[in-house]
């Protein structure tokens, strides 16, 4: 098991915001990328104004299954029954289950911007929506998995309360990975 450096779970206000404001900082700036991208694709997003309906929730799951593997993660260390061992059939399970979960979501949020298309004229082919739903989702799933293990042990390690730590870092990381990915998935599909 890794022993943490300092004391973890801590409920003193100046340790939580001493920890908290400069990632927090950080994290700000980095989300800027997301707007920018977001506004460099405002030629595509006007012709295809599916597509724009599709991004709040296409980000927006991306953090929330990030956030739940992180949430399990902490748990798991704050209980010590994990040592991220590559092994660990508990582990796999729950990463299964994260990209289970990202296959079912995404699908539907193929299924529903289809649906409301079709409801307002303005509909693409069902494939192509689930291509780019599936591509460019299952690609931030695996990358919400990636930085929930990631922030999860470096917070540890640290000696950081995961809880204080893993959250933010992984919305705001799969927040940007999210709308870069799916732009570029979607121009690439849509030959824009």
């Amino acid at each position: 098991m890794v022993v943490p450096q300092g004391p973890l779970g801590t409920w003193e206000t100046k340790s939580i915001v001493g920890n908290m404001f400069p990632l927090l900082i950080v994290l700000s700036v980095i989300v800027l990328a997301a707007g920018i991208t977001l506004e460099d694709a405002e030629e595509m997003l006007n012709q295809y104004g599916l597509l724009a309906v599709m991004v709040p929730t296409m980000v927006d799951m991306g953090g929330n299954l990030g956030a739940i593997l992180s949430s399990r993660l902490s748990t798991r260390f704050h209980l010590g029954t994990t040592e991220l061992d590559p092994r660990d059939r508990v582990l796999w399970a729950n990463v299964a289950a994260i990209l289970a979960l990202g296959a079912t979501i995404f699908t539907a949020l193929a299924l529903g911007a289809y649906a409301v298309g079709v409801i307002f004229g303005f509909a693409l082919p069902l494939s192509t929506l689930l291509l780019i739903s599936l591509t460019s989702g299952m690609s931030v799933a695996v990358i919400a998995v990636v930085f929930s293990f990631a922030a999860t042990y470096a917070s540890y390690r640290l000696g950081i309360d995961p809880d204080d730590t893993t959250i933010p870092i992984v919305t705001n990381v799969v927040d940007v990975c999210g709308m870069v990915i799916f732009i570029g998935v979607s121009a690439l599909v849509l030959g824009f």
